[in-house]
């Protein structure tokens, strides 16, 4: 009787060790990069502030376009933070910033995930195409309607990768013209499979980059959806950003407070950044982008309502 006790007890441990969760991977780590913070960048006009800052991106010029929470939701700078323009909250009628891009033609897009629509504009305002329909939301197969969407990447022809985002878990596919071609993924921690997808980015080669970010990983794909690969040890990302003259992504790790740059294949080459709420510091680096004329970083934090830049030191 005690021996077939025994047996029991053994196999129900080892039901139990199965079912345990893997233990996580190891967090990557790599040498500092060569950057320095500009203080004080942004200028802002006296009675002015950002909200919760949730996109930015660069356009040719160099100027830098802010998403916000605030009523004056899209403010453009120029690169030493001087305001260009700021639009207040009736240019486009949002409900919760979160990604902002600029594509390849210089026209602007901004998601609003609470409204759950996708806005093309063109610099001045003007609005150029809208993808859903605010305040519905749509399934994870819905062909038209979004649920909490989270950003856009932008392919050499046009093509364009919505990732869809909080309430559905995929990578949405359209053309040019906003015309609906393929999607890809579900709720899960399997490959191809994503747990808060927020943000996507396309490199030279046409990989389609996921930032995974509950699931605390980079999953990589060709642009049909067929699962090519997965980083799972280089923290969490929240944002992400191809720069094509280095081949490397630019990744902002909002859980550990962080920017990492990495290669292609995952190795991190470089960080910079820990958690706090002095100039430097960060808390829920949201979004991230890098100006590919002179390599400055510029980083839009959720709690410390703020957008930093950091400068490549001289050589």
């Amino acid at each position: 009787m005690l021996s077939a006790m025994k047996i029991l007890l053994f196999a129900l441990a080892t039901v139990l060790l199965s079912l345990a969760p893997a233990p996580a991977a190891e967090l990557k780590q790599g040498p500092p990069l060569p950057y320095h913070l500009v203080r004080d960048w942004a200028k802002l006009p006296k009675g002015m502030n950002f909200g919760e800052a949730s996109g930015v991106d660069v356009d040719r010029n160099g100027n830098v376009w802010v998403f916000n929470r605030s009523d004056h939701p899209i403010v453009e700078l120029d690169k030493h933070g001087e305001v260009i323009q700021a639009w207040n909250e009736n240019v486009l009628r949002v409900k919760g910033a979160h990604g902002a891009r600029v594509d390849p033609d210089g026209n602007l897009w901004f998601i609003d995930r609470d409204g759950h629509v996708v806005f093309k504009t063109t610099p001045a305002g003007k609005i150029l195409m809208l993808l859903g329909r605010q305040g519905i939301k749509g399934d994870n197969d819905s062909k038209e309607y979004f649920n909490l969407p989270t950003n856009v990447a932008f392919a050499p022809n046009g093509d364009f990768f919505i990732s869809d985002g909080y309430g559905n878990s995929r990578v949405i596919k359209f053309n040019k013209d906003g015309e609906y071609l393929l999607h890809w993924g579900k709720k899960g921690v399997g490959d191809g499979e994503f747990n808060l997808v927020h943000d996507v980015a396309l490199d030279s080669r046409g990989r389609v980059y996921v930032a995974d970010r509950s699931n605390s990983r980079v999953q990589i794909f060709d642009q049909n959806g067929r699962f090519l690969g997965k980083w799972t040890d280089v923290g969490q990302p929240w944002g992400l950003y191809y720069v094509p003259k280095e081949d490397a992504l630019y990744m902002c790790d909002g859980l550990n407070n962080r920017i990492v740059k990495l290669n292609t294949e995952g190795q991190i080459l470089g960080t910079l950044g820990s958690y706090g709420k002095i100039p430097g510091k960060l808390d829920y680096a949201h979004s991230i982008a890098v100006d590919q004329n002179d390599g400055s970083i510029y980083v839009s934090e959720i709690k410390n309502w703020r957008v930093q830049k950091w400068a490549k030191n001289a050589n």
